[in-house]
Order: C-alpha cells, then structure tokens, then sequence
C-alpha cells in the first residue's frame, strides 16, 4: 500500500500548502532524500517533498546506514532553494529537530527530546533522525534537502536492535502514542513542520530556536565522550551555543564542537 499524497494534501494547513509546488509518494525508494537530490531544484522560496514507504538504502548522518522494515516507519523528504544562503546554515538540522518535536507533541507524542545534532528521542531510546544535504547551484543559490526518518511500528525484535552507540534500544510512535498513529496525518504534521521551520530559519536564523533546543536537550548534564578526525573529547555535555555548537566541560575547559559522533557510555551499546 502506497502513502496517498492527495489525502496528505489535504491535511496540511494553507500556508504551507501554497509553498509546497509538488509531493510524490512511493511505495518504495533508495531514498527520499537521493530522490530529491537526482530531481529539479525547486524555484527559490519553493518547496517540493518525497514520502516512501520504504527505503532500501536509506541513509543517516556521516554516511551510516538507517534500517527499517516496510511499511515500519515515515521516510520523508523536502527540498527547499534559498534565495540567499542562510549564515550558519548547519544549524538548520537544529532548527528543524524543534520543529519537529512540537508536531510530534502536538500529535500526541510527549516528552520528546533532541540528542545533538540530528537524534529524536523518547524514553531514553532513539525515535528518529534527521539528514541535512546541501547542493549548491552555483550562482542560482543553495538547494538544501532535510530527511526525516521516524520509527512509527516495528516489531518488538527491532525495538531492541542497537541503532548506535548512544542507546541499546529503539522506541516508535506506536510505543510512545499507545497505538499506531494515522499515516496521513503524522506525513501532514512533519510536511508542515519542515515547511515552518526552514521558512523561519531563513528569515531569522538559529536564534530563536536555540531556547526550545535547549529545552529539549537530551544530552544535557551527561558524560559523554565526543570522536573527532582528530581525536576524542571527553566531558559533560553543557548545551549549545549561540551557533547551535555542541558545548562540552572537560578538565582543561570548556571544548566547542561543530563536528563529530556523540557516545554516551551510561546507555551506548557499543562503546568500546
């Protein structure tokens, strides 16, 4: 069964809607975001999005792999061309990632937390995920393309599958809701959330975001060691800074980090 994209049409609100030029949805993909990244750039200020009901190859941040069942989870993409380059545009997956936690809450989902820079998270288990792609256009601007990727119902075996080195489980929105929630308007509300939060983003940067992300802030007040190109930094996670750059107490100071793969040893599954 494929995702019907005029019944998600007609649950998105106005405004976003107007913005939206087209929305495809397949019953199966490589993936929504190298879908959109092989297709025309939309016209600037324009968005267009992608849904699948499965991805075969689907792909998470540093190039790592995101598993999930048919028909187990919401792969969706949008793809956005700015008419001029935001400053600090990284922290866009930031950005987004409130976003998204207030549509979830607002569907039901509470308590949803954010583990920099790009995790959704529930019940100390990972929820979801995010993945930012930018394509420049030369002259034309930058065309950026946000993944979301959410467990909605997996199977029990999956739920205890360790998805990193962060948590040694995997929560869905059927756990967190108590029962599956309706596909169209989970695809609605993420459509519409994209669409707020890249629109606002553009017009007035990560600052206003930052607050809510600190809210939200999963990581917050816990012992972490943070892998580098360079090597590792171990610390207390201590928020972000104006910039959306991961904070981190050590010994000598306090480290700033633009870059790297967060483990949590108190919950990681595999961090040797």
């Amino acid at each position: 069964m494929t995702d019907d994209a005029d019944d998600i049409l007609q649950r998105i609100n106005t405004s976003a809607r107007t913005s939206l030029d087209t929305l495809h949805a397949f019953a199966e993909l490589d993936s929504t975001n190298t879908w959109l990244l092989q297709q025309e750039s939309p016209l600037r200020g324009r968005f267009r999005a992608v849904i699948a009901e499965h991805q075969t190859a689907g792909r998470g941040r540093d190039g790592k792999i995101w598993l999930s069942a048919p028909a187990s989870g919401l792969c969706l993409s949008l793809a956005y061309t700015f008419a001029e380059t935001p400053r600090n545009l990284p922290s866009l997956t930031l950005a987004i990632g409130v976003g998204l936690a207030v549509a979830l809450g607002e569907i039901g989902v509470r308590d949803v937390a954010l583990k920099w820079p790009n995790d959704l998270v529930a019940h100390d288990a990972k929820l979801g995920g995010i993945l930012t792609e930018v394509h420049s256009k030369g002259g034309k601007g930058h065309t950026v393309v946000v993944g979301v990727g959410l467990n909605v119902d997996l199977s029990n075996a999956m739920r205890y599958t360790a998805p990193a080195s962060w948590t040694v489980r995997i929560t869905d929105l059927t756990e967190c809701m108590g029962a599956p929630p309706i596909r169209a308007e989970l695809a609605a509300a993420v459509i519409e959330s994209l669409i707020d939060s890249v629109s606002r983003f553009e017009r007035d940067g990560f600052g206003p975001f930052r607050s809510a992300w600190q809210n939200c802030d999963w990581l917050k007040g816990k012992t972490v060691r943070v892998q580098q190109s360079h090597g590792l930094i171990n610390g207390i996670a201590d928020g972000i800074d104006d910039d959306g750059a991961l904070l981190i107490r050590t010994d000598t100071g306090t480290e700033r980090v633009i870059s790297g793969s967060v483990e949590v040893p108190a919950y990681g599954a595999a961090c040797a």
